[in-house]
């Protein structure tokens, strides 16, 4: 039986307030500085802080001790529907009418509308599935433009009892009476770590991990940078060492053919030093490119492990171009899940012979 609160705007306070509590979890709610309202999940092992309201973005994550998220220019939240003025969250949605980086061909903003979005409900339930008791925040977000556009986003986070396994559903349904585009990558930005060791369930080569060529108008590339990306056009493999001495300024994207394992999951792991390691699984036949972001700057650092997406983020007239672009029928519902770990060592080596086993086939 699950239980549910809804939420409301009008209840928050910038006071730290005690929400739920259980013998597995204890939920706050709190107001930042700047007028975000914000929901704290915590359990045995660390905490999630997401944002119910603005784009149900899981904003900080600290688990197993560690925090996740990237480092940014930004501390608190900001209330903007801006793509890159709230930009420091750990996981943000993007899409769905468009996403990626519009060309001058497109009219839609960087990483289309799902990002910051003012969500209408929000929820919290707690219940369990296969993987234990949870307690997850979900909410509705109504997309509509009159002649264009009419969708319902409904995402779930679930964080679980005695663990750091944190799993996203979402589901985008089609209100409109005709088919509608549809496109969605999920920006999970984690920590990187000084020497990590990349292991993922993908097949190495230029043509399986191939670096994006073209660049973003917002992304000044040096000469050196420049550099940089050739060599790893021809040798993708040179990034699976996150080496001190090497930095990415601004950023590195790749684009990844996942393969699957026999229940239909790919895997990603960043191997810290010390034997733990972040581990991202995802369903290719969901999101069938694995997206790989690196920035390594004194403002901004970030390691999209793997961003899960329909498409590559090369904004929506390109992708249409390439056949990328989903098709959703009217009264119709799309779905997708992933979800992230921390591991600790005695859990790595198994799921890095997981991964050789299905790159081996």
């Amino acid at each position: 039986m699950a239980t549910t609160i809804h939420l409301y705007k009008h209840a928050f306070s910038q006071v730290n307030q005690v929400l739920l509590e259980t013998a597995d979890f204890k939920v706050s709610t709190f107001v930042y500085p700047s007028g975000v309202c914000a929901v704290r999940f915590e359990n045995a092992v660390g905490h999630l802080i997401m944002l119910p309201f603005q784009g149900q973005q899981i904003w900080d994550a600290v688990l197993r001790g560690r925090r996740l998220t990237m480092h940014s220019m930004f501390t608190d939240p900001k209330p903007t529907t801006a793509y890159l003025e709230n930009y420091g969250g750990l996981l943000l949605h993007c899409g769905v009418t468009a996403m990626g980086v519009p060309t001058p061909a497109d009219s839609h903003p960087l990483h289309g509308e799902l990002p910051n979005a003012p969500y209408q409900t929000a929820y919290l339930q707690l219940s369990e599935d296969e993987h234990g008791t949870y307690i997850a925040l979900g909410g509705t977000y109504q997309h509509t433009v009159a002649f264009a556009h009419n969708y319902l986003a409904r995402p779930e986070v679930r964080f679980y009892a005695n663990s750091s396994r944190v799993a996203v559903h979402l589901e985008i349904e089609n209100l409109k009476g005709s088919p509608m585009d549809l496109m969605y990558l999920a920006h999970l930005n984690l920590r990187p770590k000084d020497e990590a060791e990349i292991v993922y369930s993908a097949k190495v080569s230029p043509q399986t991990v191939r670096i994006r060529s073209s660049i973003p108008s917002h992304v000044k590339m040096s000469s050196q940078a420049l550099a940089q990306l050739e060599q790893l056009k021809n040798n993708p493999e040179l990034h699976h060492t996150l080496k001190t001495s090497v930095s990415y300024d601004p950023e590195v994207v790749f684009f990844i053919d996942y393969l699957s394992d026999q229940n239909g999951w790919a895997h990603s792991l960043q191997v810290h030093p010390d034997g733990s390691a972040d581990h991202v699984m995802h369903r290719p036949s969901q999101l069938p490119i694995g997206v790989r972001w690196i920035t390594r700057t004194p403002d901004q650092d970030g390691f999209g492990l793997v961003l899960p997406a329909t498409a590559e983020p090369t904004g929506y007239t390109t992708e249409k171009a390439a056949g990328r672009v989903l098709s959703l029928e009217p009264k119709s519902t799309w779905s997708c899940e992933y979800a992230f770990d921390v591991l600790e060592p005695s859990a790595v080596a198994q799921v890095k012979a997981q991964i050789d086993s299905i790159v081996q086939g």
